[in-house]
Formats: C-alpha cells, sequence, structure tokens
C-alpha cells in the first residue's frame, strides 16, 4: 500500500527517507514541506496524508474538534525549550518573572513551543499569562480555534520587532543579535533543575494517522509504527523515550493545552490513541 507521507529530516526518520528500512506491506510517498510545519495546516484541514508528522499541541487541537486523526506512540522531535525564548537586553535587563504587562511576540500562539513556554511560565515562574499583550504572526492550523491574540503588522518580521524595541520578548525563536539575551539567563541550569523537578522531556512532534487508516487497515498502522520504531533504534540521536516517560510528558503538556484554553478539557493520556494504536505502546 502506498501511503502519502509528511515526515521531516529528523534522526529517527532517516533510515524511512533515504530507504535503508523498507516494508513488503507499505511503501512511502514523501511530500516535501520546508519547514515540515508548513505541511500540518493541510493534514488536520484536509486530511492531506495518510501518515504525517504533528505537533502535539496541534494534533490536542485537531482531537477537540474531532479531526480524523489517530497518534502513533511515535516521538520524531523533542527538545527542553528555556533557549527558546528572547528579550532586547538594550532596553534593559529583563527576566521571566518580569513579563507581567509586557509585549511578547511568538509566530503563532498555538505552536508547540509556545506552549511549553507558557506553561512554564506560569506554573514554574508565576507570570500570569492573561496579562500579557500577544503579538502573533500566523493564525493556527486548526481553522476552527478562535484566536484572541492581536496580530502584528503585515511585513513585519518577529525578530525585527523585537530589535526595533517594538516586543519586550519573544517565544520560540533563536537568535544571534547581539542586542539579543535568552529570557532565562542560564539556559542549561534552568533545563536541568526543570527536569529534576518534572521529570519531564518536552515533546514537541509526534506521528499521526488518518482515522480511515486506522479503522480499515489496523496492520498497515502497526508496520508504520514497526518501521518508525525501526528507523529510530538505527540511530543514537533519536529521541527515546519509555511508556513512562512519554505518559508524563504527555499529560503534561495535556494540562498546560488545557490552562490555556487551547483545548476545552484535559484529555488523558488513553485518549488520544484510539484501540489499534493504543496496543502498540
Amino acid at each position: 500500500m502506498r501511503l502519502r507521507t509528511l515526515l521531516g529530516d529528523h534522526p529517527g526518520t532517516t533510515a524511512l527517507k533515504n530507504g535503508s528500512i523498507r516494508s513488503d506491506l507499505v511503501e512511502f510517498d514523501f511530500a516535501q514541506y520546508s519547514p515540515t510545519n508548513k505541511g500540518f495546516k493541510p493534514m488536520v484541514r484536509e486530511g492531506a496524508f495518510d501518515v504525517s508528522e504533528m505537533a502535539i499541541v496541534t494534533y490536542l487541537m485537531a482531537k477537540s474538534f474531532e479531526k480524523p486523526m489517530v497518534l502513533l506512540p511515535d516521538v520524531v522531535l523533542a527538545r527542553f525549550q528555556h533557549g527558546n525564548a528572547l528579550y532586547n537586553a538594550k532596553a534593559g535587563k529583563l527576566a521571566p518573572r518580569d513579563l507581567n504587562g509586557k509585549r511578547v511576540g511568538i509566530r503563532s500562539f498555538t505552536t508547540t513551543t509556545g506552549a511549553w513556554l507558557r506553561g512554564i511560565l506560569a506554573n514554574d515562574y508565576g507570570v500570569d499569562l492573561d496579562s500579557i499583550d500577544w503579538v502573533t504572526f500566523e493564525d493556527a492550523h486548526v481553522a476552527e480555534f478562535t484566536d484572541t491574540t492581536k496580530r502584528a503588522p503585515a511585513g513585519k518580521q518577529i525578530i525585527q520587532m523585537l530589535i526595533d524595541g517594538e516586543l519586550d520578548a519573544v517565544l520560540g525563536e533563536k537568535s544571534d543579535h547581539p542586542d539579543l539575551k535568552p529570557l532565562f539567563a542560564d539556559v542549561a541550569t534552568e533545563e536541568k533543575a526543570w527536569f529534576e523537578k518534572h521529570r519531564v522531556v518536552p515533546i514537541n512532534h509526534m506521528v499521526v494517522v488518518s482515522r480511515a487508516l486506522s479503522d480499515q487497515h489496523p496492520d498497515v498502522v502497526r508496520e508504520v509504527h514497526r518501521l518508525l520504531s525501526a528507523a529510530a533504534a538505527a540511530s543514537p540521536a533519536a529521541p527515546r523515550f519509555s511508556r513512562d516517560e512519554m505518559q508524563r510528558s504527555l499529560q503534561l503538556i495535556i494540562d498546560y493545552s488545557a490552562q490555556q484554553k487551547l483545548i476545552p478539557r484535559a484529555f488523558s493520556v488513553d485518549d488520544l490513541f484510539d484501540d489499534v494504536t493504543r496496543a502498540l505502546w
């Protein structure tokens, strides 16, 4: 069976994309999107793929609107998030606890990195997220979501707005501009302390399949998972999650997403899977 597939270039997908891991049951027709997240919107809105990489917050939001997708227990991108927040040091020192009432830019309010960072700011640093003047540049992948943030003027770029003093901080960005500094002063120390507190590695992207594929061809879905697992095992740089580690990470991002009203209620982790994919853990 040929499967319309969206997978980015990650350590855990290399062996699938270069053909060194193959299957007699399925063949992947890889779509080309750069960056890969540009393909999430057509997957959510049009069901463009049979198998798709998917930002976990986008999946949670899509599930809340009953989009016909099912999660596989395969992580392709996970990372600590503290290094993806900047402020303009030229305007004076700014620490995470100073963000109340500030103008903060983010590509889209619904990005997974943004949801992780807001959860960290609110729950570990006492930031009142509702006090922040959020400035965004893109709409959500899920069309039904109502975005109440302020949209940046057309043509404006997020990093340039921070450099120009039109924003106090940005989330989800990196830059080597000399005026821009990490919002978390000692990123490595902050990440280590956060991990020791929560025992969580933040998941960014997992893999979903269409509900139709899972309903009609469970053997194919099991084979897709087997291939993803084999490709991940072939790379020492691929994310490694035990069941408990994945459970903790997913539960925390579910809780953060509900807290931030990205989803109307907190799912259980089991809710994210169907009978076919739940059995693959």
